[in-house]
């Protein structure tokens, strides 16, 4: 994967000023395009688009300094129609306009190439089993939500406290598959995972593909496929949250799977009265790298 983020990099380097096919690289590279992006987002930092974005942005601002051709000659270049368009898109990254950055030399924000290493960590390991698993469904109840990386997310939390006590006991009686018990679904997410993009959050149960769902519920159908479940332990959401992030630089660069498209899953298995800390499952749907 370390290679494949480099060799990514490369090409987009070696295309900055025309339209780059990021399917046809993962597919070269023996890879999918949804997991070549999540591990590029998890580990850069910044989603591949924005990366591409600054870029392109940085190149565009050498053009702009160096003052051998005109500015709309560059914007065109660049992949800009107008003046006007390759303005706003300057201005965006650098905050400052292509005639003042001609004129005075910046400011500038650049962006470096990127460069993926792999480092020695993994020093604690990560309890995670595979679970080959049929179709089912996720059934509860759902709502669009924006995708937050740290902390709790209080669009979730006030999705779930709506919900009256009587209804996480309706839920739990239709769970009758793996994983059991409530669970946090998250859903069409960003294949970029980007912070503040929305995401389909779904507070329900597993259930068999023959069980009914009532009217007033939604319904997730779930392929069958090959899951990883990582077990987590600590204060919480932080040791769920630290988990996520360390699939994504220590497991998935050092096994033989990716992410495919498809909820990802978490099972509240123990936990303190307040939610101060929590024992859980993280299941991510995976296939063969």
């Amino acid at each position: 994967m370390i290679a494949a983020l480099n060799q990514l990099v490369d090409q987009l380097e070696e295309h900055l000023t025309e339209e780059f096919d990021v399917n046809g690289v993962a597919r070269a590279l023996g890879t999918t395009e949804y997991h070549l992006r999540r591990m590029f987002s998890s580990l850069a930092g910044m989603p591949l688009s924005e990366y591409v974005r600054r870029r392109r942005m940085t190149a565009a601002a050498a053009d702009v300094v160096r003052g051998e051709d005109d500015l709309l000659s560059i914007a065109v270049r660049h992949g800009y129609g107008s003046t006007e368009a390759f303005g706003r898109a300057f201005r965006a990254v650098h905050g400052a306009s292509p005639g003042d950055v001609r004129r005075d030399g910046g400011p500038l924000r650049t962006q470096p190439q990127l460069r993926f290493r792999l480092t020695v960590e993994g020093s604690t390991p990560m309890h995670t089993r595979i679970v080959d698993r049929p179709a089912f469904r996720l059934v509860g109840h759902a709502a669009r939500v924006p995708l937050i990386h740290r902390g709790i997310n209080p669009h979730i939390q006030q999705h779930i406290t709506g919900l009256p006590p009587q209804e996480h006991l309706r839920l739990k009686a239709l769970s009758d598959t793996e994983p059991g018990g409530l669970l946090q679904v998250s859903d069409d997410v960003d294949a970029e995972a980007t912070e503040g993009s929305e995401l389909t959050y779904l507070h329900g149960v597993a259930a068999s593909r023959d069980t009914p769902v009532p009217d007033d519920l939604d319904a997730i159908e779930v392929p069958a496929g090959q899951w990883a479940v990582f077990r987590t332990s600590g204060p919480h959401p932080q040791a769920l949250q630290d988990t996520w992030a360390a699939t994504a630089s220590e497991w998935f660069p050092s096994n033989p799977w990716r992410l495919r498209p498809g909820p990802s899953m978490v099972a509240i298995l123990e936990r303190a009265d307040d939610f101060s800390s929590a024992t859980c499952e993280l299941w991510l749907p995976i296939e063969p790298a």
